[in-house]
């Protein structure tokens, strides 16, 4: 009687795992239906390009190019590959993080290097400078660790204010919300908002399914930002609820390079499968996508103009190309003029939208305006 029992049991257990397995594959089966009746939705609605529809009100005004904006400063100090780099609140300093395992913060108008900071660890992905104040700049990399100095404290040390860990995997990117708050993106494929004060976790943000590689927080809303991932999604989450609370597809291949458009309601993606893209979260979807036929390497990083007519993007092969957002999507507004003799890293517009800041591993940093 106790051996049968036993038996049945199994025959149980066997019989509800086998119910289980058809019920998730029936689950899958239902999902994929619904994402795909959800494309076709959107797919009816996208009945006008974005070139038809900003033409509707009339002429748009011609886009300033070279040779009106040109190269007026070239930033030379670092010894290896130029990887990061971020403007200050006042759009006239900015910070770079190279591989020769220095930070250096720049006057961009003068061309003098104003503090540089030698890190513990050479191998460093990102960097980013407070915007408020102007006081803290953070950077990381391979170590897994967000390091922030203070500028006024510390100008000859080595010693970070803070080191932040608690990731997994190389920090991939860094953005101060605040002088006491941070957001970090990683190769864990987590994001963290971090209390810089106390150097605790805050908020764990889990979704991607690959390495995050960039973020970027809404200008309007700093409860909001988006973030880009290998997995190929950019993600919009909401750090009150800790939530991600949309996500967009659609490219091809890792998403590089995420920012937000200035009116904090869309955003752009660069990404290793040559398109830089364009999404409305009012509509939850794709509204516009820039590339042609003669692009053939991948987007490293992406910035507005301070109106969000030109999405300027930086790209492997060595070039930086600004793309009309009303246009169409195949025409390039202008490319500046032999910007870089090696890939470019990183690119930002300064807050005023005077001026552009492109770094590259050449190891130079370049002002255009």
């Amino acid at each position: 009687f106790f051996l049968k029992s036993i038996a049945s049991q199994q025959d149980g257990t066997m019989a509800s795992e086998e119910e289980l397995e058809v019920r998730i594959e029936e689950a899958k089966n239902e999902v994929a239906r619904l994402k795909d009746e959800i494309k076709q939705a959107r797919t009816k609605t996208m009945d006008k390009t974005m070139a038809d529809v900003a033409g509707l009100k009339g002429g748009l005004k011609e886009v300033r190019k070279p040779p009106s904006v040109k190269l007026r400063r070239t930033l030379k100090g670092h010894f290896g590959k130029v990887y990061a780099m971020g403007w200050a609140g006042d759009s006239q300093s900015l910070v770079s993080a190279s591989q020769d395992g220095k930070l250096i913060v720049w006057n961009a108008q003068t061309t003098n290097k104003l503090n540089a900071v030698p890190l513990r660890s050479s191998w460093v992905m990102t960097c980013a400078f407070e915007q408020k104040k102007g006081n803290l700049v953070a950077c990381g990399g391979l170590d897994n660790l967000c390091s922030v100095y203070n500028l006024n404290q510390q100008p000859q040390q080595s010693k970070a204010m803070k080191e932040l860990a608690a990731h997994d995997g190389y920090l991939s990117c860094c953005r101060f919300i605040d002088e006491t708050r941070i957001l970090t993106s990683s190769g864990d494929s987590s994001l963290i908002l971090w209390d810089i004060t106390s150097g605790e976790v805050l908020k764990t943000f889990l979704g991607h399914k690959g390495d995050v590689m960039s973020l970027a927080i809404n200008p309007t809303d700093s409860n909001v930002f988006v973030s880009g991932s290998v997995d190929r999604e950019a993600k919009i989450w909401d750090i009150r609820s800790g939530k991600c609370v949309q996500t967009h597809d659609g490219h091809e291949s890792d998403i590089n390079s995420v920012q937000f458009f200035p009116d904090g309601n869309a955003f752009g993606t660069g990404s290793d499968d040559s398109t830089c893209r364009l999404f409305d979260m009012r509509c939850y979807g794709e509204v516009n996508r820039f590339w042609n036929d003669s692009i053939m390497c991948g987007i490293t990083s992406v910035d507005f103009s301070k109106s969000g007519r030109l999405l300027i993007a930086g790209y492997d092969d060595y070039n930086v190309i600004a793309w009309d957002t009303l246009s169409s999507g195949k025409q390039q507004a202008f490319r500046l003029n032999q910007p870089h003799e090696n890939r470019v890293s990183c690119l930002s517009v300064n807050p005023k939208g005077d001026a552009l800041c492109t770094g590259s591993w050449d190891a130079l940093l370049k002002i255009w305006a």
